[in-house]
């Protein structure tokens, strides 16, 4: 799996055209060029491809956690003093992209761990891209995709997952939100809606498309 930090190499890789999209039934009607699609559905949480590819916002708890780094310290801030004795604060670092996240609010340290690796999850998605598959949407988004409208809570833990994947088509296609939301079998606004519900994120892609001239989301 190629994993890259932010969407240069992804766009540099649409517009070399190094494979055909053209019999790809995601792509009918839209417009002519290439993309570098990787062969082979690349599967989400346990069930993965046959080349073991998953972006690793997908991972297993286990399996992402034994590709981190990670760092205990005391908490600071309110809490008591028990808090202030123990070090409970975590900092999680994805060794292989160098992502990392941190908590410390909560009083246990397997708490903080846990709120940690939720939002290194999340991080691994905004940050962290990957060849669009040429098979197109994962299984898990098909399942959760009806009459053009994807179905997920963002407390849910598929919501990483899924944020990346969208992330990924959006990157695959120059930032064009119409098209990356036609490859991915839903809305233009049920992709908007999605990237709502992470600020920095919907932000992100909004520098991207300001970067590349192109309008602002609301």
């Amino acid at each position: 799996m190629k994993l890259h930090s932010g969407a240069e190499r992804a766009e540099n890789r649409v517009a070399k055209g190094q494979v055909e999209n053209a019999r790809h039934p995601c792509f009918v009607g839209s417009p002519p060029g290439r993309l570098d699609l990787q062969r082979g559905r690349s599967r989400y949480h346990t069930d993965m491809s046959p080349d073991g590819e998953v972006h690793p916002a997908a991972l297993p708890d286990d399996d992402l956690l034994a590709q981190c780094q990670s760092q205990r310290s005391r908490a600071s801030g309110p809490g008591g003093q028990h808090r202030n004795k123990v070090e409970t604060a975590i900092r999680l670092t994805h060794q292989p992209t160098g992502v990392a996240a941190q908590a410390s609010e909560r009083r246990s340290q397997a708490e903080n761990r846990r709120v940690a690796l939720r939002r290194l999850r999340l991080q691994l998605a905004m940050h962290v891209r990957r060849d669009y598959p040429a098979t197109g949407p994962s299984p898990t988004w098909r399942e959760r995709t009806n009459a053009n409208r994807l179905a997920i809570n963002p407390k849910h833990t598929d919501f990483p997952a899924l944020l990346a994947e969208a992330l990924d088509a959006i990157a695959a296609v120059g930032y064009d939100l119409p098209r990356a939301a036609l490859i991915q079998g839903i809305s233009t606004s049920q992709m908007i809606k999605l990237l709502r519900h992470e600020p920095a994120v919907l932000a992100q892609v909004n520098q991207a498309r300001q970067d590349r001239g192109m309008g602002s989301l609301k």
